[in-house]
């Protein structure tokens, strides 16, 4: 990462005068000049919005319109902090979000209106962007110019965005100026960003990974930026030729949804050069770059910025790739603390040694991680008395030192880049009134990350009822659209400790190929159905297509979540 020595705010008045094309956004373009201009009048609004004394947070609930890094630069002006508001959270979740980062002023936009009903927000004014009232308001500070508050500096707060923890309640990650200055400003060098490039944001701004990897590197360049509200695999090559998109990135399944559209013979006729993300997997990334002509690069970092591995050229199938120049990264064992031995493969890329080899990623070197808002608990987990950095995930190295990921140290479940808490889903599907016990754990999907998988005991005398289970999930207002389980196993009664603990660990390492009875809902569907031997040994295909055979264990039995369990 390259110096934090500047603000985002002297990123932002830089593109003040400057009148070429800066965002655009479905047929709407707006200068660089105007983007500053909409910046400033919103900083202006803000001070006189935000309480004296108070946490300047202002939290930003919107899809990816024009007005949301409009935002994001009216608080590197104003020395305000955005709380990017997750959409898909729910009731008392989400006001906990807006809350707990002390959010006196609330952007959002009609579509999600209905997500605050009924909520307890006291002291939050809330902006609807799109309406009468909100022209009107923001006009009264128009001419405004991008003129930073007094104070600002490259330690203030600029970010606080929320990363789940094994506790149920998400943690707000901080992110100052200079460390999203130098992010950009590194990103720029390493991949050359021009003035003339336009990067595509279409991941969602309220994660870091659009903010940190795609607007602020653009930001840094002079670059311009092309939106869409939310991610369409169908429209992204459209959006691409459309806006002269050269960049952009991506998490989780989005390049696997890429891949499943339909393929014509002009793919590679489009101007992007290169893609940025995490977990798009080895066979995906080679896929896409033989159908559209464009080179993923492949990167690890934690949420809040603890510790990033980087893909090389020489990078093999299956791994991340290796430290960044000047990182100590290793994989301990968290309770011995000694460095764990390499990794053994065997002829087919199983990993043959996970008992010993399987760690908990570390960084003994420097660390840009600024810790959690008002979470010091969390903060102790993560930097522990030795000042190292503990990332709390699961990885393997092999002799040559490149670093493979192998899931979550805790009971955290990562679906689509975002790591869910089993202990929140359970309470939610302990509601289901024919459950008399359930746990919520993760298996590995054949793609990236995990899938949700829940074990249910129901009460003693009533059959599990597919259908039924189904539409109970539909009617829980609070079960964001990621928690969902795609598999579920019915167990007479549920293993437990000695002290009437689930074993997790247990179940994790069975899986889907428990053997039991288990029942499944294939992507898209709502429905459930009992998982057979033909769609075992079709998964098993899928984790060999995929090249991540190796989670599966040494037989089917040890179960594809032996190498996550922990």
């Amino acid at each position: 990462m390259g110096s934090m020595t500047r603000t985002f705010a002297e990123l932002v008045q830089e593109r003040w005068g400057d009148h070429r094309p800066g965002l655009a956004y479905e047929d709407q373009v707006l200068s660089h000049h105007q983007v500053a201009a909409g910046a400033a009048a919103r900083a202006a609004l803000l001070g006189d919005l935000l309480p004296r004394g108070g946490a300047p947070h202002v939290g930003v609930l919107l899809d990816n319109t024009p007005e949301f890094p409009q935002w994001l630069g009216a608080a590197a002006l104003a020395g305000a902090a955005v709380a990017g508001i997750n959409p898909t959270r729910r009731g008392a979740e989400l006001a906990r979000d807006i809350t707990h980062t002390e959010c006196k002023v609330l952007v959002t936009e009609r579509a999600h209106l209905p997500l605050l009903d009924g909520l307890k927000l006291p002291g939050v004014r809330v902006l609807v962007t799109d309406t009468g009232a909100y022209a009107e308001l923001l006009a009264a500070y128009e001419g405004a110019k991008p003129d930073s508050t007094a104070g600002v500096a490259p330690g203030t707060h600029m970010l606080l965005y929320f990363t789940s923890g094994s506790t149920g309640a998400p943690k707000a990650a901080i992110c100052t100026q200079g460390r999203l200055a130098a992010a950009g400003q590194s990103l720029v060098g390493f991949f050359g960003v021009r003035p003339d490039d336009v990067h595509y944001v279409c991941m969602p701004l309220f994660h870091g990974n659009a903010v940190i990897a795609d607007w602020a590197p653009a930001m840094a360049a002079g670059a311009g930026v092309a939106l869409r509200r939310r991610f369409s695999a169908s429209q992204f090559l459209g959006d691409v030729r459309k806006f002269g998109a050269t960049y952009f990135t991506y998490v989780g399944r989005a390049v696997q949804y890429l891949l499943a559209t339909e393929e014509r013979a002009d793919d590679r006729d489009n101007p992007l050069r290169v893609g940025f993300g995490t977990e798009a997997g080895a066979v995906d990334a080679a896929r896409f770059e033989e159908r559209f002509g464009v080179r993923l690069v492949e990167g690890y970092g934690s949420s809040e910025g603890g510790a990033a591995v980087q893909r090389t050229a020489d990078t093999p199938a299956g791994a991340i790739g290796r430290a960044l120049p000047g990182d100590d990264l290793v994989v301990l064992d968290a309770d011995t603390r000694a460095e764990c031995p390499a990794a053994e493969f065997d002829a087919g890329g199983r990993l043959l040694n996970g008992a010993e080899a399987i760690g908990e990623l570390v960084n003994r070197g420097r660390s840009p991680f600024e810790g959690y808002w008002r979470n010091e608990a969390a903060y102790a987990e993560r930097v522990r008395e030795d000042g190292w950095y503990w990332t709390g995930d699961l990885f393997y190295r092999d002799a040559a030192g490149f670093l493979y990921f192998a899931g979550r140290g805790d009971d955290k479940v990562r679906v689509d880049s975002e790591n869910l808490a089993p202990a929140m889903i359970e309470n939610i599907l302990a509601r289901w009134p024919d459950a008399a016990a359930v746990a919520v754990y993760g298996v590995p999907d054949p793609v990236s990350g995990d899938q949700v998988m829940a074990t249910l005991a129901p009460r003693p005398g009533v059959a599990f009822d597919p259908l039924a289970f189904g539409e109970f999930l539909l009617t829980q207002g609070d079960l964001g659209t990621k928690m969902a389980p795609r598999f579920v196993r019915v167990v007479d009664r549920m293993p437990v400790t000695a002290t009437n603990k689930v074993r997790r660990g247990e179940l994790r390492r069975e899986g889907f190929w428990s053997g039991g009875d288990v029942w499944w809902r294939p992507r898209g569907e709502a429905v459930y159905r009992r998982l057979g031997e033909g769609e075992l040994a079709e998964l098993e295909r899928e984790f060999a297509e995929k090249g991540r055979l190796g989670l599966l264990g040494a037989t089917p039995g040890a179960g594809p979540g032996a190498a996550s369990a922990g």
